[in-house]
């Protein structure tokens, strides 16, 4: 049983989503020097690991939220806030709308919760040709809550905590399914429910390209089933 801080910064600034990575370079824009958080760039390459600073677009505006060491990074914002940035060759007004701090307890619990996943990638390349070869929809639901599974336990490792029970994922609806650019290579994006084990924070992402507002949850707060 372990509690995990999080931050959304909500703006007053409308975007759209093919505009969340101009978002996040008129960010970075911010700093003469900035954390690798805000990034996830390094001389040697990547940091390959879950981004504990991710940029979204919450009720249709821009948004932060940043988890665990994430929330500490996100002071050097304000220490350099600007007041107009460039969005692509756009200058906008970025003013705050409102600040949500909470500390989220990350456990596994004995009931199911249940949560809406949006604009959630889970297939690469490899396994996107099985998921479409396969016919049978139980099956492509047991491939997709396996990665969903493995999702939240990336994201878990990613932030530190480690589970002593199975995390337990069942998708209950996959409400709707789109083709997305990401990285410049097309993908499969799905609106989802599931039902899950474990209690997550609302806003963070699951999956490729969390960084940029992908794969966003929000839990519907009754309990709905039993884990077993």
């Amino acid at each position: 049983m372990e509690y995990l801080n999080v931050l959304t910064i909500m703006f007053k600034t409308p975007i759209t989503r093919k505009e969340i990575p101009l978002f996040r370079g008129a960010i970075i824009n911010c700093f003469e020097e900035s954390d690798v958080l805000f990034h996830n760039h390094l001389e040697e390459g990547f940091r390959y690991s879950y981004p504990l600073i991710q940029y979204k677009r919450i009720n249709r505006c821009a948004a932060i939220t940043c988890v665990g060491l994430g929330t500490e990074a996100i002071a050097d914002l304000f220490n350099n806030y600007k007041a107009e940035i460039t969005i692509g060759n756009e200058l906008r007004t970025l003013e705050i709308d409102n600040i949500k701090a909470h500390r989220t307890l990350i456990n596994i619990w004995n009931d199911l919760l249940q949560y809406n996943i949006s604009w959630w990638l889970p297939l690469n390349g490899e396994n996107y040709a099985t998921y479409t070869q396969t016919e049978s929809l139980v099956e492509k639901y047991t491939m997709l809550e396996n990665i969903l599974t493995g999702n939240i336990l990336s994201f878990a490792k990613g932030v530190g905590i480690h589970f002593d029970k199975q995390v337990i994922c069942k998708i209950t609806n996959i409400r709707r399914t789109f083709p997305v650019e990401y990285k410049g290579v097309r993908m499969m994006a799905f609106n989802a429910t599931f039902k899950c084990n474990v209690s997550l924070p609302d806003n963070i992402g699951l999956g490729k390209g969390v960084s940029m507002g992908n794969g966003v949850i929000r839990q519907k707060k009754e309990i709905i089933d039993k884990a077993e």
